[in-house]
């Protein structure tokens, strides 16, 4: 059964398919800013490497801590891999606290799932498993979840979640969902 772990180089077999699915579709291209995005441009030549790819999983979880360095307006973000066994189904992060650019447009939780993956529900579970533990970590009632405003998927998986919808800026929609 699929459920939330910690990155880890068990996954690189997967995880590396999952990286190439995404830059098929044109993730990791100079205007993608995501995480996914960034880590392809920075990361991606190099992760066939076991030793890289277990560098790349230590950042990842020290990028968690409030005293690892990380560049201006970022902030600790604490990530997690959607899998079973040796499969890698997806990730989930939680951002904390909220600058102005997260309150506008990327909220504190974001997710992504592999192509291959997709429609199978592995978004629902993934969110409604992290919801409770964005609520202890961060300490709050509800976290705020953005999505584009024509992606028709994630608006249902919010939605499912709880999310209801306060507004829309700069092309997004923002959703408060309950983490209890």
């Amino acid at each position: 059964m699929a459920a939330l772990h910690e990155p880890d180089v068990r996954f690189q077999a997967s995880f590396l398919k999952a990286m190439a699915d995404f830059a098929a579709e044109g993730r990791g291209a100079d205007g993608d800013l995501s995480m996914i995005g960034r880590d392809l441009r920075t990361w991606g030549p190099l992760w066939d490497d076991p030793a890289t790819f277990a560098a790349y999983v230590a950042e990842v979880r020290a990028l968690a801590l409030p005293e690892t360095p990380r560049p201006p307006g970022f902030v600790p973000t604490l990530t997690y891999w959607w899998g079973e066994g040796t499969e890698y189904l997806g990730r989930i992060v939680l951002r904390h606290p909220l600058t102005d650019h997260l309150l506008e447009v990327g909220g504190h939780i974001g997710y992504d799932v592999p192509p291959a993956w997709r429609r199978q529900g592995h978004a629902t579970a993934m969110l409604r498993a992290m919801l409770p533990l964005a609520g202890r970590e961060a300490r709050v009632s509800q976290v705020l979840v953005t999505c584009d405003v024509d992606n028709v998927g994630s608006r249902r998986v919010i939605e499912a979640c709880g999310g209801l919808l306060e507004d829309q800026r700069s092309g997004k929609l923002r959703f408060w969902v309950p983490t209890f």
